[in-house]
């Protein structure tokens, strides 16, 4: 795992608020940590409890 620190200004970017609710797209949150849109999907399958809905 990396220690790099990502700037608050780009997590802000990639929230949009839709519907009353404040979300992140799979795509930025993949970009975020790294990986590929695909991969991000399957951990979050595997380990449902371990990320909010």
């Amino acid at each position: 795992m990396s220690d790099t620190v990502i700037p608050v200004e780009r997590i802000e970017r990639a929230i949009y608020f839709i519907r009353g609710q404040k979300v992140m797209l799979g795509r930025d949150l993949a970009a975020l940590y790294g990986v590929e849109t695909r991969a991000l999907k399957q951990a979050v399958k595997r380990n449902e409890a371990r990320f909010p809905s």
